[in-house]
């Protein structure tokens, strides 16, 4: 049976403590709680590390956070040798921030990137350092400090985050909104989750499920590291954080 826990980081990606109580510890030794701060791994974005502190003090470090039989069932992952917490047990959680906030910065960049090169996306992957996002380009002309600066424009413009539900049917009904070649967003639940960019969204929404900062201007300086060739019409783009290199 599957669990359902509250996703707290949903609604406020800016939480970086709470409470929550165990409902579960799998045979694996994860943990699942009833609410949680700790985005799991999903749509690129890695899973939160941080600890998870139980009543008398005890600290148990969380070295990864998974979905578990569904994408609303969180576990927890406790680092090796770790004692695990009793269900019912009432606990506090807390993530590591500075990696989280990385990876915030880094995940609203690759939402950028899709604007400066607007073209079908066949891949990603977020990461604390260097992210990577492939499009599906028939001809690309564009250098490295040609996206960079497309890249740095609307980073300073210091355009607002945000995010908003529609209906699964408005979906429907502007297929356009998903930029994703192979991947649809997850259907069944009645509406979806889009993260918009600029006032009244006149930037950038598309679906997405990950956290991300409130305004562009928090994502910092970043620049594309390296543009690879991975097929006949397949591009590759890292993101660096940091000026491009001269």
């Amino acid at each position: 049976m599957a669990f359902e826990t509250e996703l707290l980081f949903i609604d406020d990606a800016f939480l970086t403590d709470g409470n929550a109580e165990v409902v579960a510890v799998n045979g694996r030794g994860g943990v699942i709680l009833d609410r949680t701060i700790f985005y799991a791994t999903s749509g690129g974005q890695p899973g939160d590390t941080g600890t998870i502190t139980r009543a008398d003090g005890t600290k148990i470090g969380i070295a990864a956070t998974v979905c578990g039989e569904s994408k609303s069932e969180i576990v927890h992952v406790p680092e090796n040798g770790s004692v695990l917490p009793d269900v019912g047990e009432k606990i506090t959680m807390q993530i590591d921030w500075e990696r989280r906030h990385k990876l915030m910065r880094m995940h609203t960049a690759c939402h950028l990137l899709t604007v400066a090169c607007p073209y079908p996306i066949t891949g990603a992957a977020v990461g604390e350092a260097e992210s990577r996002i492939d499009f599906d380009i028939p001809d690309f002309s564009l250098t490295k400090a040609d996206i960079t600066q497309k890249l740095m424009e609307l980073v300073s413009a210091e355009h607002p985050v945000f995010t908003q539900w529609i209906e699964e049917s408005e979906l429907d009904a502007n297929p356009d909104l998903v930029k994703s070649k192979n991947v649809r967003p997850p259907r069944g639940t009645g509406r979806v989750r889009l993260v918009c960019i600029g006032a009244q969204s006149s930037v950038d929404s598309q679906p997405c499920g990950g956290t991300h900062v409130s305004n562009t201007a928090e994502v910092g300086e970043v620049h594309i590291g390296k543009i690879e060739k991975k097929g006949r019409e397949n591009r590759r783009f890292r993101i660096r954080f940091g000026p491009l290199p001269e």
